[in-house]
C-alpha cells in the first residue's frame, strides 16, 4: 500500500504479525560501490591497524624498558637539537650543530654499556683520525707536486689497517665501531683537506660536537633510568640456572611417571614449558658474549664493581650449555619408540630420581647464589650427595640380572626354590639398554654439573660474594663438611 505524508510518497508493506514496513528503494551503482569502498576500509586497513597497535601496545607492556629507551632517545634528541636552534650556541659550534644530531642518533643505545662503547669509540677514533688527517694533510702539503699521491697512499695504507684490524676476532668484539669511524673520520680530513683552507678549525669544530652528543648521551643513559648490560646479564645466568633444574627434574619424572591421561590442559603446556626450558640456555650463547663485552664498559654499579669479572660468566654459560646438551639426549630418551619395561623403571627409579634430585638442588643453589651474590655454606654437602647419588646409581647399574643364552640343564630341587623370585627379576639386554642411555646421560651430567660449581665458586672469589654465615653456623652444628675424596 502507499501512504503520503508531507507531500512525500512512502511505500509499505505488511508483515505476518498485522504490522506494516517501510519499503526501502535499492541502492543504485553508485551507492553500492561507496558502501563496498567503506566495507573494504573498515576491514582490511582499520583492521590491520588495530592489530599492530595492539601487538606494539603488548611489547611495550612485557617489556617496560624498551619504552623507557624510546624516552631517553627523544629526551636527548630534544636537548642536543637546542644547539641548532640558538644563534649563539649554533655560532659556538661553526654552524656544525647537525652532527652533535647525528652522533646522538648513531650511538645512543639501550643500554649503558653499549653506549659507553660507542661514545668512546666515536671520540678516540675521531680524535686520533683527525690528528692522523691534519699530519698527513701537513707532509701533503709539503710534498709540493707530490701532494696527491701523498694523500692517495695515506688513504690507502690506513683504510687498510683500520679495515684488516676488524677482522681480528679481540679487536672486533670492543672496537669494530671504532675502526669504522676512523676510517670515515680519516677519508673526510685527509682528502677534504684538499680543498678546505682552514683545515684545522674544521677539525676541531667536528670534535667538539661530537664531545657534545656524546656527553649528553652519556648523561642522559647513566642519571635517567639507566640500564645496565652487567644486571641483564646477572639475571639471565640466574634464570638459565633454575630452567636447567626444572627441565632435569621434569625430564627424569616424565620417564618413570606412570602412563596417566591427563585431563588439565594447563598443567600440561607448564610442563612442556619447563622441559624445554634448556633449549633457552642453548640459545643464550650469542647473548652472553655480547653482554659481557658490553658490560665491561660499564661503570661501577649496584654490587658491581669496576674491575668485575664478566668474562666468567661467559665461561659459567659455557659449562651450563654443557649440561644442556645432556638435558637435549635425555628429553630424546623420552621419545624412544623401543619403551622400558615397568620392571626395569622399577628397578632404576628410585636411584634416577635421587640423582636427579641431587643435582637439580645444586644448580637451584648456584641459582640463588648468583641471585643474593653470596657464598653458600651448603654447597659442599650438596656436591656429596651428589656424588653418593652417583655411585647408588652405579651400584644399581651393575646389580641388574641380566638374562643369558646358556644350555638348558636339569634344575635341582634346591634351584626350584628360588625359580619364581629368577623369572620375576631377570631382564633382557634389550630391555635394559633405554634405561642404560638414561643413566648414562644422569652420570655424565653429574659431573658436568661440578664444572659448573667450579665455575660459579670462581666467580664468587673473584667478585668477592659475601659469607653465608648465618647459614654456615647452623650447619655447622648438624653435622661436619664431607672429607674430599
Amino acid at each position: 500500500m502507499a501512504s503520503q505524508e508531507a507531500g512525500k510518497l512512502e511505500w509499505r508493506i505488511s508483515v505476518d504479525n498485522g504490522t506494516t514496513e517501510r519499503l526501502v528503494p535499492r541502492a543504485g551503482l553508485s551507492e553500492r560501490i561507496f558502501l563496498w569502498l567503506k566495507d573494504l576500509v573498515m576491514k582490511v586497513i582499520v583492521e590491520r591497524i588495530t592489530s599492530f597497535m595492539r601487538k606494539a601496545w603488548r611489547i611495550g607492556a612485557d617489556d617496560p624498558a624498551k619504552v623507557v629507551h624510546c624516552l631517553k632517545v627523544g629526551l636527548a634528541l630534544s636537548l642536543v637539537s637546542i644547539f641548532y636552534y640558538m644563534r649563539p650556541l649554533y655560532d659556538g659550534v661553526g654552524g656544525n650543530a647537525m652532527w652533535a644530531i647525528m652522533t646522538v642518533v648513531v650511538v645512543f643505545e639501550s643500554t649503558v654499556g653499549a653506549t659507553f662503547s660507542k661514545c668512546v669509540n666515536r671520540v678516540v677514533a675521531t680524535i686520533l683520525a683527525g690528528s692522523l688527517g691534519i699530519a698527513v694533510h701537513w707532509v701533503a702539503t709539503q710534498a709540493g707536486e707530490a701532494e696527491v699521491f701523498v694523500i692517495g697512499c695515506s688513504v690507502f695504507i690506513f683504510a687498510f689497517t683500520a679495515t684488516y684490524s676488524r677482522f681480528v676476532p679481540s679487536f672486533k668484539s670492543r672496537f669494530d665501531y671504532g675502526a669504522m669511524i676512523f676510517i670515515l673520520t680519516f677519508s673526510l680530513v685527509s682528502v677534504g683537506g684538499y680543498r678546505v683552507d682552514k683545515l684545522v678549525d674544521m677539525a676541531q669544530q667536528r670534535v667538539s660536537t661530537i664531545a657534545i652528543g656524546t656527553s649528553i648521551c652519556i648523561i642522559i643513559t647513566v642519571f635517567f633510568c639507566p640500564i645496565w648490560a652487567g644486571s641483564q646479564l646477572h639475571r639471565l645466568i640466574e634464570r638459565n640456572l633454575g630452567k636447567l633444574a626444572d627441565s632435569l627434574d621434569g625430564c627424569v619424572e616424565q620417564y618413570f611417571k606412570e602412563n596417566e591421561v591427563s585431563t588439565n590442559r594447563n598443567e600440561d603446556e607448564d610442563t612442556n614449558l619447563k622441559l624445554q626450558g634448556f633449549k633457552c640456555v642453548l640459545n643464550s650463547k650469542g647473548t652472553e658474549e655480547a653482554m659481557a663485552n658490553l658490560a665491561r664498559w660499564e661503570p661501577a654499579h649496584g654490587s658491581f664493581n669496576f674491575r668485575h669479572p664478566w668474562k666468567l660468566y661467559v665461561k659459567i654459560g659455557a659449562a651450563m650449555r654443557r649440561c644442556a646438551y645432556c638435558l637435549e639426549n635425555l628429553s630424546i630418551c623420552i621419545n624412544y619408540e623401543t619403551e622400558a619395561t615397568d620392571q626395569v623403571k622399577k628397578h632404576f627409579g628410585d636411584a634416577c630420581m635421587k640423582l636427579s634430585s641431587a643435582s637439580s638442588k645444586i644448580l637451584r643453589e648456584l641459582m640463588e647464589m648468583i641471585k643474593n651474590t653470596r657464598k653458600s655454606s651448603k654447597m659442599d654437602f650438596l656436591v656429596f650427595d651428589m656424588n653418593s647419588a652417583v655411585q647408588e646409581l652405579q651400584e644399581t647399574l651393575k646389580t641388574v640380572p641380566i638374562e643369558t643364552n646358556k644350555p638348558e640343564e636339569v634344575p635341582s630341587e634346591e634351584e626350584n626354590k628360588g625359580e619364581n623370585e629368577d623369572k620375576t627379576m631377570s631382564m633382557s639386554l634389550h630391555e635394559v639398554l633405554p634405561v642404560a642411555t638414561l643413566v648414562s646421560l644422569l652420570i655424565e651430567n653429574a659431573a658436568r654439573i661440578q664444572t659448573t660449581v667450579e665455575a660459579v665458586n670462581e666467580l664468587a672469589n673473584l667478585a668477592d660474594f659475601e659469607q653465608d654465615s648465618k647459614k654456615k653456623t647452623r650447619d655447622n652444628k648438624t653435622k661436619q663438611p664431607p672429607l674430599s675424596s
